[in-house]
């Protein structure tokens, strides 16, 4: 069986996988999840933090064959870390993700699609070398965007851990290469995404391979709207290179 690194997005932690990790071991994998510099658990600088910290914290846990899985902002995350240390690395899953394109951070690659559903939430600290979001309003406001078909407790148990977003790391293009453009890749859209939206989703799947594009009636956090799915999926994209 496979073993899974399993990658945050945007001013989330290791934590937001909590559901998903035994759903996994359960299928037979082997699986972790991390916090990223100045997330969960992690007492970095936030404002201090680029995107190559972010891909030089994963490249550190490639110590054997793995799929690495990044989750919304984790699409940079997890191909930067491709870019440093590709060997161990058996396939990139963007899971609801930004798919870096050449010469466009992240924040260039939002804009792209043809609505902005995350514009309006984004509030920069004083320095603006952070952000967070605003998820006033309740479903119909920010944690509509997020989570509005999650668990009550799934939705509390985030509001109490997001954290800042480092801006620089948001935007930083990256320079590709075959290290990271050359490995297998999948996407998985998430249809009923309220943060990035599907259509975009699935303009920046289409440079995949169409056996390789995957989906789940989700909102942007299938992580805790269906675990036990998002796992069995990822245990059909895993067995599809055993």
């Amino acid at each position: 069986m496979a073993h899974l690194l399993l990658i945050h997005g945007a001013a989330h932690g290791a934590w937001c996988w909590r559901a998903v990790l035994p759903a996994l071991e359960t299928l037979g994998h082997t699986a972790e999840a991390i916090d990223l510099p100045g997330h969960g658990d992690d007492t970095a600088d936030i404002e201090a933090v680029t995107l190559h910290e972010f891909g030089q914290r994963i490249a550190e846990h490639l110590t054997r064959p793995t799929i690495l899985v990044g989750h919304s902002m984790g699409g940079y995350s997890i191909t930067q870390a491709a870019e440093i240390a590709p060997d161990n690395i058996s396939r990139l899953v963007y899971l609801c993700a930004y798919t870096p394109w050449p010469d466009l951070s992240l924040a260039q690659m939002r804009m792209q699609a043809d609505e902005q559903p995350l514009v309006p939430l984004i509030r920069l600290s004083p320095t603006r070398r952070s952000f967070t979001f605003d998820l006033s309003g309740g479903p119909s406001g920010g944690i509509g965007n997020f989570y509005h078909d999650c668990p009550e407790d799934a939705v509390a148990f985030a509001r109490a851990n997001l954290c800042p977003e480092s801006t620089e790391a948001s935007n930083t293009a990256l320079d590709l290469t075959e290290r990271s453009q050359s490995l297998p890749r999948s996407y998985i859209v998430c249809n009923e995404d309220r943060a990035i939206p599907p259509e975009f989703q699935r303009r920046m799947a289409a440079r995949f391979d169409a056996r390789d594009v995957h989906a789940l009636d989700s909102s942007h956090s299938p992580f805790f709207s269906m675990p036990d799915r998002l796992a069995a999926l990822l245990d059909r994209i895993a067995q599809q290179d055993a």
